[in-house]
């Protein structure tokens, strides 16, 4: 958990000038993983990783969709957060886009972005993140992962009642995903070191102000050791009286 003190600690320090953050000050709390989480990470499809880890500016006239560098980078926190959830015993669920021939009429797209390809290798989900039998894919059309999908029917099956979030873009999906969480109910986290964008300012700025309304900015160390919190208490042996 993180204190008030702590509340502007972020990577956004070096974009958000002081006049802004005391316009911003009465949104300060302490931050935390809900109670009963499960871990939902965003579009961690193959085209975000396109042309591997260089500055997005040189990938978009080949690879338009890639993140480049900073899809990169968050692979091995990413890794570190999935294999902490898996070990406290969360409901994962990993969402992309559904490319589902008749699943969509023209025009149901995610954003008004031009030149993206609907294929089926594109919007698989990273090899880095390979899903376990107990993992749930979410397809959707739209930016919100509950949008028109099944996962809040999912969510109240597993009695879940806050959301762990990673994944991208911190724009766009996961911004969209965050509101409708929030809107719908939910607690969310939303991991630093695990969210990424095709550019470091839509990314700052849209983090600081999802921070601010309506999800908790948390680094990765602090959301590990809730999580380790949560694996401990699962494996503790039942007391016997007599």
């Amino acid at each position: 958990m993180a204190s008030i003190e702590d509340f502007e600690d972020h990577c956004w320090k070096d974009v958000m000038p002081e006049q802004d953050l005391r316009i911003y000050a009465p949104y300060a709390r302490e931050t935390k993983v809900g109670p009963a989480p499960a871990l939902l990470a965003i579009d961690l499809y193959n085209q975000v990783y396109d042309g591997g880890a260089k500055p997005p500016a040189e990938l978009v006239d080949r690879f338009p969709s890639s993140c480049g560098i900073h899809a990169h980078r968050a692979v091995a926190p990413t890794k570190r957060l999935v294999a902490a959830a898996r070990t406290a015993g969360l409901p994962i669920f990993f969402c992309t886009q559904d490319v589902r021939k008749h699943a969509r009429p023209p025009g149901a797209v995610s954003t008004k972005r031009r030149g993206r390809a609907l294929t089926a290798d594109n919007y698989e989900i990273y090899k880095e993140f390979p899903l376990d039998d107990t993992d749930i894919l979410i397809c959707k059309q739209r930016a919100s992962a509950f949008q028109g999908t099944p996962i809040v029917s999912h969510l109240n099956l597993l009695g879940v009642r806050s959301l762990i979030v990673c994944g991208e873009a911190t724009s766009g999906c996961v911004r969209a995903t965050v509101v409708d969480a929030y809107s719908s109910g939910y607690s969310v986290a939303l991991v630093e070191e695990c969210t990424f964008d095709q550019t470091e300012l839509t990314h700052k700025i849209n983090l600081f102000d999802m921070h601010h309304k309506y999800a908790d900015v948390m680094k990765l160390a602090e959301v590990e050791a809730h999580l380790a919190g949560v694996a401990r208490v699962k494996v503790q042996p039942v007391s016997r009286v007599g």
